[in-house]
């Protein structure tokens, strides 16, 4: 099995090291990623400027390819160009901080593996919740198993996954729930200062997400220490609201 492996926090984060050396167990492993650290850049690809690419070693072995562009930039050049043969899997992580929720959507880990969807190949982001002294390794670990679970029991039809670890499950014994992701609005508040020269600016307050449910999502779960699973898709298309539209006279006098 060949594996393509990315991330946004950059060739040098150690989340991106530990998943590394355990998706060693499953297959060889190419790395592909960010020179520097792509948080929150979403989908974004790289088209006005060209994308430099460098080999990265530590020490004698060759970790991979670093790209000056964004994550879903090094999947598309690691598919085309630094893989011997198309990947059979695509991983994007450990991002170090969850991307659970509407954060989703920001996510330039989750967009990594919705890149490698787009290519019908099997793609999963793993993110852990952020701390300052994170245990990748473990986390890792955990992560590793939920692949090899995903691989032997989905369907032969490729599928994307969003797989993100609490810092409880890292430090006990974790618990997996599959869940939805979260649409709760939240993150909508800033500071107003003012720079030395009377200028004002604005910094974004990163509350913490709503704690209040009706139901269990991958923030509710979360909250209660518990991994989550969530299968997401990047058809944006709403079908319901489509078929009804059917029915209207929507003809251009």
């Amino acid at each position: 099995m060949l594996i393509l492996l990315t991330n946004d926090d950059g060739i040098h984060a150690p989340g991106l090291a530990a998943l590394e050396h355990e998706l060693r167990q499953l297959g060889d492993v190419q790395v592909v990623a960010p020179a520097h650290e792509q948080s929150g850049v979403g989908h974004s690809i790289t088209f006005l400027t060209p994308l430099v690419c460098r080999e990265v070693y530590a020490g004698p072995r060759r970790r991979g390819w670093a790209v000056e562009g964004s994550p879903a930039d090094c999947v598309k050049i690691g598919i085309f160009e630094f893989c011997s043969q198309r990947p059979d899997l695509i991983v994007s992580g450990i991002n170090g901080g969850l991307n659970a929720g509407i954060n989703v959507l920001y996510s330039g880990t989750v967009a990594a593996a919705i890149e490698g969807a787009f290519f019908g190949i099997t793609s999963v982001a793993v993110s852990l919740e952020f701390d300052e002294h994170a245990e990748f390794d473990r986390a890792a670990r955990i992560g590793r198993q939920i692949i090899e679970r995903i691989l032997a029991a989905q369907h032969a039809a490729a599928q994307l996954y969003n797989i993100n670890i609490p810092t409880a499950a890292v430090r006990g014994k974790p618990e997996l729930r599959t869940v939805p992701m979260s649409v709760e609005r939240y993150g909508e508040h800033f500071i107003k200062r003012q720079d030395p020269r009377g200028r004002d600016y604005f910094w974004a307050t990163g509350e913490p997400p709503p704690r209040h449910v009706h139901h269990e999502t991958d923030l509710s779960a979360l909250e209660k220490g518990f991994v989550t699973l969530t299968p997401l898709q990047y058809d944006m298309t709403h079908h319901e609201t489509l078929r009804e539209m059917e029915q209207w006279q929507l003809d251009l006098p």
